[in-house]
């Protein structure tokens, strides 16, 4: 979700109390929610050989210029026709990042605009869209080579082969939802977590990888949760359920390690175990600015990230036109103070079982029933997203056969 910063980006941190500020500001930005985003993430195959690797002048030459700096970087990186941004990660994964909509009827509409026309400049240099959020035909090969990504693999080198895997290899779908009114907020935050497990089990499409069975429903999100605990585990407990999100957000933010260190020329290795509290505390030469923290925030991969709004970011690539189910039933679960409750009374119970869900998806038996009990919520409310009837109807028998899967208790 594309929005503005707005805020002096330059200002020095010398104490915790102001990063803590400064985050407060722009990480929970509250009002009424009216608005949704999404990002997608695919990987990328040549169209006849999908086991084939791709470099980046093929994927230069297909985007041409809508091609993000990190591939070419003379490229004026213009979005699709209808506002999306468009990225690669360091496998080559293409993403696109949506401007926020009002209505998921009209996200619906202009990013479905734009995946038609991304599809179109990669078909026409013989390359196609994976459909799962794990590649299910290649090892990880590394396409980008930025000091920002080089950084991040000799960090996730030295805990094993998930990093690279990650990094490489997965492509994932993140909604994006407003935190709300400033009495909404923690709730909110709660349920974005809660209902994690349950719904990635629901939508696990990362069951393949370079050729092989993995053992998990999401493979995607194992490698996630095998890398630095520091930066990836969720932020929200549900052994601490009433914690201030902020507080929380702000602990999370100033005891992470630093990632990379920006500095001139292509090493950005920053001092092992340094955080960003080091750092406010004279750990380095230089004291961090407003924009040093914020890029550290952009190096924190939890399943929830607070940007202003709450980025999802625990569900797997779907195929075809799939993304509009999870969304769907992201944006319905939302959609007022009763559903967000119930929500959260049927999702508490399994909010830790990420690992489980990962492992098991919907094998796993009270994952299965708290998915079924979301997605009958998620079918209640629907009618407030206030759709198109073709939409609705397309929607509806989607969340119905996922409903029907879960009910069964498999993949």
């Amino acid at each position: 979700m594309v929005t503005s910063p707005g805020l002096e980006r330059a200002t020095i941190l010398r104490e915790s109390a102001a990063a803590a500020s400064h985050l407060a500001r722009i990480c929970f930005k509250t009002g009424p929610p009216t608005q949704v985003g999404v990002e997608l993430e695919w990987t990328v195959h040549d169209a006849a050989d999908p086991a084939r690797s791709i470099d980046a002048g093929r994927l230069r030459a297909a985007l041409g210029r809508h091609s993000p700096t990190t591939l070419t970087p003379t490229s004026p990186a213009d979005p699709l026709g209808h506002g999306s941004a468009v990225t690669l990660e360091p496998g080559g994964q293409v993403e696109v990042s949506t401007p926020p909509r009002t209505s998921v009827a009209a996200l619906v509409r202009a990013t479905g605009a734009d995946i038609a026309e991304l599809t179109a400049l990669l078909g026409a240099a013989g390359l196609a869209l994976g459909s799962s959020g794990i590649d299910p035909h290649r090892e990880p090969r590394p396409v980008l080579h930025t000091p920002r990504y080089r950084a991040m693999r000799r960090a996730f080198d030295g805990r094993g082969p998930a990093g690279r895997t990650m990094m490489d290899a997965t492509a994932g779908l993140q909604v994006c939802l407003d935190a709300g009114e400033p009495d909404q907020v923690a709730l909110r935050w709660a349920v974005a977590h809660a209902v994690g497990p349950p719904l990635l089990a629901a939508f696990a499409t990362a069951d393949r990888h370079a050729g092989r069975p993995t053992g998990w429903a999401s493979a995607r999100m194992a490698a996630w949760l095998a890398i630095e605990p520091s930066r990836t585990r969720p932020v929200w407990s549900p052994q601490r359920p009433d914690e201030d999100p902020t507080a929380a957000w702000v602990r999370y933010v100033l005891a992470a390690p630093l990632l990379c260190l920006r500095r001139p020329g292509t090493d950005w290795t920053p001092p092992p175990g340094v955080t960003f509290g080091d750092w406010l505390a004279g750990a380095l030469p230089r004291p961090p600015t407003t924009d040093d923290l914020d890029y550290h925030v952009s190096t924190l991969f939890p399943p929830v990230r607070p940007r202003g709004y709450l980025e999802l970011r625990y569900l797997d690539a779907q195929p075809g036109r799939g993304w509009t189910i999870p969304l769907a039933v992201l944006a319905a679960l939302f959609a007022d103070p009763a559903t967000l409750h119930a929500a959260y009374v049927v999702s508490a119970p399994v909010a830790h079982r990420w690992h489980a869900a990962a492992r098991r998806g919907l094998a796993d038996p009270a994952l299965a029933a708290a998915a079924a009990q979301l997605l009958d919520l998620a079918l209640a409310a629907l009618p407030r997203l206030d759709l198109p009837s073709d939409l609705y109807d397309e929607i509806h028998r989607g969340v119905r056969r996922r409903r029907a899967v879960a009910e069964r208790g498999d993949r």
